[in-house]
C-alpha cells in the first residue's frame, strides 16, 4: 500500500482530514483523492482487523464499486453471496428479502470481512499521491479558531501531531471522539436488545443459506461465511451479564433453544471470548455539522444490525459528501456552512426513514418493544411477509438499495 504515513511531523497541512478509517472514511478518502483533492485519513488502530464488524456489502455499495471500475477485482476477493434472505419461523422457511429483481447489475448481498474491504479501498486510494493514510493515530482534540474548526490533533507513536485542514470529517464511528469534542448533540432511541456474536464451524447437512431463526422469545441469525457460520443471538438488554453469571453451560443451553445447528456444535464456544457482545444502539445527531466540520456514517447515525445497513448508509454518506465537495474544492472555493447543510439535508431523509423502519421491525408490537421476553413470536413485518410474500421484493429494495441511492457524479 502506498502513501501510508509512518513518520509523523509536528504539524502538517491538508485540504480535508478524515478521522476514522472505516467504510465511510476510506471510501470518501478514495473519492476525494481521485478528484485530485489533498486528503488525509487517520485511523486510531494499527490495522483494519476487527471481527464481527459490518461485513455486509449491499447492492448499492457494489454499484459504487462498479462505477469506480473495480467490481471484477473486488468480487475476486473471498466472499459469499445471498440473493435472498430467509427466516425460519417454526418449521416454515420464509423469504423476507429478495434482491434478485433489483434494477442493478449485482443483485445480491456480499458477505466479506470488513478488513478485506478496507484494505482493498486503501490500496486503490494509495495509488494517488495526494492521499495520505496515518495509522495508529487516535484523535485527541480539535483545532478551533474564530468559531471554526481548523483541524485536529492526533497522538502518534512519535508524539503529538497537529493536522490543519479546510474541513474535518468525523467518520470515527458510534463512539466518535470528533463528535464529542465538537459538542454535537446526539438524539438516542432506546433499543433494549443485545446481539451476542459467535463463530461456529460449517458442516455437511447444515442449512444451505443465510437465514434468521425466530424462537419463542429470542432470534438467531446465521450468516454463511464460507467455511464457518457467523451467528448472532438476539436477546434483551442486560442478558449477556446474566449469562456470564450463570456460566457457559447455561448459555449454550439457551442458544440451543433457537440455534438450528446441532446442539453439540455449541461446544465450540469454549470461553466468553468466543461470544462477543454488541449492544444495539440507534441514534443520530440533531445537527451533523458545525463550521469547518461534519460527521458521517456511524458518527452521525448509529443503526441496529437489522438488515446490515450500517455500512451501506456510511458509503452512501461518503458519496454524497464527495458529490457536494468535489466541485467546490476543484474550483478552489471555500467550503461554507451552506455546503455542509446541503450534505445533511441530502442524507437526513434516508437516515431517519431507515431508523424508523428498524424501530418498527424490532418486535411484534409497540407494547412488546420494551421487553423482548414479552415479544413472543416473529416480528410484525415477518408476519406481514408471510401473509403477502410479494412484500419480500419491497424489503429487498429497502435493504439492498436504501431510501435514497447515491450515484457518483465526479
Amino acid at each position: 500500500m502506498e502513501n501510508v504515513e509512518t513518520q509523523a511531523d509536528r504539524s502538517i497541512r491538508t485540504t480535508v482530514v478524515i478521522a476514522g478509517g472505516g467504510p465511510a472514511g476510506m471510501m470518501l478518502g478514495l473519492l476525494l483523492a481521485r478528484a485530485n483533492v489533498d486528503v488525509t485519513v487517520i485511523e486510531k488502530h494499527s490495522d483494519f482487523f476487527r471481527d464481527f464488524r459490518g461485513d455486509t456489502i449491499h447492492p448499492s455499495t457494489l454499484d459504487i464499486v462498479d462505477q469506480l471500475g473495480f467490481i471484477r477485482e473486488f468480487l475476486a476477493l473471498p466472499h459469499t453471496r445471498a440473493e435472498k434472505l430467509h427466516a425460519e419461523i417454526g418449521s416454515e422457511k420464509v423469504t423476507i428479502a429478495d434482491f434478485s429483481w433489483l434494477p442493478v447489475k449485482n443483485r445480491f448481498i456480499a458477505f466479506m470481512p470488513q478488513w478485506d474491504f478496507l484494505n482493498f479501498i486503501a490500496g486503490k486510494a494509495g495509488q494517488f499521491e495526494n492521499f495520505r493514510l496515518l495509522m495508529n493515530a487516535p484523535v485527541t482534540n480539535l483545532v478551533q479558531d474564530g468559531g471554526k474548526i481548523r483541524g485536529l490533533t492526533v497522538e502518534t507513536p512519535e508524539g503529538l501531531l497537529t493536522i490543519e485542514a479546510d474541513l474535518v470529517i468525523g467518520a470515527d464511528g458510534r463512539n466518535s471522539i470528533v463528535r464529542e469534542k465538537a459538542g454535537l448533540e446526539v438524539e438516542r432511541f432506546g433499543v433494549p436488545t443485545e446481539v451476542v456474536w459467535m463463530r461456529l464451524s460449517k458442516q455437511p447437512g447444515d442449512p444451505s443459506e443465510t437465514m434468521g431463526h425466530a424462537g419463542p422469545q429470542q432470534g438467531f441469525v446465521l450468516i454463511d461465511r464460507g467455511d464457518y457460520w457467523q451467528c448472532g443471538y438476539v436477546v434483551r438488554k442486560g442478558s449477556y451479564a446474566e449469562f456470564k453469571e450463570k456460566g457457559l453451560d447455561a448459555f449454550r443451553e439457551r442458544v440451543a433453544e433457537v440455534c438450528p445447528l446441532p446442539r453439540e456444535r455449541l461446544s465450540e464456544i469454549r470461553s466468553w471470548d468466543d461470544a462477543w457482545l454488541l449492544t444495539v444502539r440507534i441514534d443520530r445527531l440533531k445537527q451533523w455539522w458545525k463550521p469547518g466540520l461534519i460527521c458521517i456514517g456511524d458518527a452521525a447515525h448509529a443503526m441496529s444490525p437489522i438488515g446490515g445497513v450500517g455500512v451501506n448508509l456510511a458509503i452512501q454518506d461518503a458519496v454524497a459528501v464527495a458529490n457536494v465537495l468535489i466541485p467546490v474544492l476543484s474550483s478552489r472555493k471555500p467550503i461554507t456552512d451552506t455546503h455542509l447543510a446541503a450534505i445533511e439535508n441530502r442524507r437526513s431523509f434516508p437516515t431517519k426513514a431507515t431508523q424508523r423502519l428498524q424501530l418498527m421491525m424490532r418486535s411484534k408490537n409497540k407494547k412488546d418493544q420494551a421487553d423482548v421476553k414479552k415479544a413472543k413470536g416473529p416480528p410484525a413485518f415477518v408476519l406481514a411477509i408471510m401473509r403477502f410474500p410479494l412484500l419480500a421484493h419491497l424489503a429487498g429494495r429497502l435493504i439492498g438499495l436504501g431510501f435514497r441511492r447515491e450515484k457518483l457524479r465526479y
